[in-house]
């Protein structure tokens, strides 16, 4: 392990992602690094389970992406820069991202930022 890293599994809500794992969750990363071409996210959305599946994915992972479960794929080892392109795809901007994250709705998280009201 990563000297640097050394507790901190004691930080509620840190999820590390380092060169362990990112060579355990390589082909799920890779799998959504590639969402970044016109033609892997057409490939997605006219069949999900079949790419998935062309890309190595367990089925754990398959669960994972078809239940758009944010938290467990960044959990499980997924870097968040890629997670951003799957989330375009499946039409979630980061704000809908991180307030699924945190349990809540979009409305639900947007009360809690400090947000400028428009007059």
């Amino acid at each position: 392990m990563n000297p640097q890293l050394e507790g901190i599994e004691a930080i509620t809500g840190t999820y590390a992602f380092d060169l362990r794992v990112s060579n355990r969750t390589l082909k799920l990363n890779r799998f959504f690094w590639h969402m970044i071409r016109a033609e892997n996210r057409e490939t997605y959305l006219s069949d999900p389970v079949a790419t998935m599946t062309a890309a190595g994915l367990s089925a754990d992972e398959q669960a994972m992406v078809l239940a758009q479960d944010w938290l467990g794929l960044v959990r499980h080892g997924v870097n968040f820069f890629v997670l951003e392109k799957f989330a375009r795809v499946v039409r979630k901007t980061n704000l809908e991202v991180y307030a699924l994250m945190r349990g809540e709705t979009l409305e639900e998280f947007m009360a809690t930022r400090r947000v400028p009201t428009m007059r």
